[in-house]
């Protein structure tokens, strides 16, 4: 069940694992690694501090809507969360009125579906089931309807979790592959390098994407991160095919402790 722990920064629990951050202070403070690349992504696209329309899928405890909204004012933000618990716990206790986010209790793939084209500079894929994403969101055809909702010039930005051999992770690059022109990964080298289960960034434009300020700016960070893209993202790539919604799976199961507090 959710929780937000008031004695450690407002801090959001689910099923024990750490979720969310935040600090109503400061919305453009992050304190995960991966929501601080999540960030990075929307930093570097289009002009900066210009208004976005973003769709979240997966919601949390807003953190990223937060920062976007403190960063990016006038942007219109929906967020799809499904679970009405989570949504009605962060609107007590966290409440984002007057920031141009709006949340809905639905199912992202559903969500997604009827969404108009072309309507979103921005997707961003959150989601996770307990501490896996689902398979829902796990398949080509989900990544073409991600195509459908994005305007032309527009990014989709995703939080996965994977491990060496990365079957999951290989098979969404593949899929987002066959949909979009242009990828790119964010990591933590140890876990490119097959030593630890973790998170990993995946973006896909159908036009280039900031590598270089992405790159840059991810390398500074105080959790440093590699940006992939071209013939490395390949060499990982190779022999993945895209997975269809009848063959997809949910993300492997996380080791014990692999996002735990420590």
């Amino acid at each position: 069940m959710p929780d937000i722990d008031r004695e450690r920064a407002w801090l959001l629990t689910v099923d024990g694992a750490p979720q969310s951050y935040v600090d109503l202070d400061d919305p453009e403070h992050l304190e995960f690694e991966y929501v601080r690349r999540l960030a990075h992504v929307l930093d570097c696209v289009g002009e900066p501090g210009a208004a976005l329309d973003l769709l979240h899928l997966g919601g949390g405890a807003l953190t990223l809507p937060r920062y976007a909204a403190a960063g990016r004012p006038g942007s219109r933000q929906d967020v799809v969360e499904f679970d009405a618990g989570l949504v009605a716990l962060v609107g007590e206790f966290l409440p984002v009125a007057g920031s141009g986010i709006t949340v809905h209790v639905a199912d992202a793939r559903a969500w997604l579906a009827a969404a108009p084209d072309a309507s979103a500079d921005v997707v961003v894929g959150d989601v996770f089931g307990g501490s896996r994403v689902p398979a829902s969101l796990a398949s080509v055809e989900y990544a073409r309807e991600v195509a459908r909702v994005l305007r032309p010039g527009g990014v989709y930005v995703a939080n996965l979790a994977d491990g060496a051999p990365f079957g999951f992770l290989r098979g969404q690059l593949a899929n987002f592959g066959s949909a979009f022109g242009e990828l790119a990964l964010i990591a933590e080298p140890g876990v490119l390098r097959g030593r630890r289960f973790g998170n990993a960034v995946l973006l896909a434009s159908r036009r280039e994407l900031p590598v270089a300020e992405l790159s840059r700016v991810c390398a500074g960070d105080a959790f440093p991160a590699r940006v992939e893209v071209g013939a490395a993202l390949a060499r990982l790539m190779r022999g993945a095919l895209p997975v269809a919604d009848a063959d997809a799976v949910a993300s492997p199961e996380p080791p014990e402790g692999a996002f735990s507090l420590g």
